[in-house]
């Protein structure tokens, strides 16, 4: 099994609607993305956060189903207009 972590920092023009929309996509994955068993996404609220507002877990079968992620067309069209938006942070390991 591997897990994805990221989190993001905001942009400063994004704006609340924006915000509740990256959540949603980003949970409506599931069951899209062949091989993502689990998904994770919410508001951090570590004081030690750095800054990074918004974070999240994803668990997948096999590696290969991680590296499957990245490219995927419907990963793609959420980074097609989420990237602008973010200042992210990703960690991928095996469990």
């Amino acid at each position: 099994m591997y897990i994805h972590v990221f989190a993001f920092r905001w942009k400063p023009e994004v704006t609340a609607a924006q915000k509740d929309r990256v959540m949603a996509e980003i949970q409506a994955l599931q069951g899209r993305i062949p091989g993502l068993l689990e998904t994770h996404v919410g508001i951090n609220i570590s004081p030690r956060g750095q800054g990074y507002e918004l974070g999240g877990v994803m668990k997948f079968e096999s590696k290969e189903a991680l590296e499957a992620y990245g490219p995927h067309p419907v990963h793609q069209e959420l980074v097609s207009w989420l990237m602008p938006l973010i200042e992210p942070l990703e960690v991928d390991f095996e469990a």
